[in-house]
């Protein structure tokens, strides 16, 4: 029976051919101008609080 190794692995190499790609993308957030009317909740957040409430 061995026991573990007190020297720490290094990592290991990646695969031939991957590649660590980093795309860039939008977080969802919009401007929305201060005189725009209050938007209305859908129905699943409408749905949500009336449970809550209850």
């Amino acid at each position: 029976m061995t026991s573990p190794s007190s020297s720490p692995r290094g990592e290991r190499a990646g695969r031939p051919g991957a590649q660590w790609g980093t795309v860039l993308r939008a977080t969802g957030e919009h401007v929305i101008p201060d005189d725009a009317p209050t938007p209305h909740a859908n129905r699943r957040t409408r749905r949500a609080a009336r449970r809550r409430k209850k």
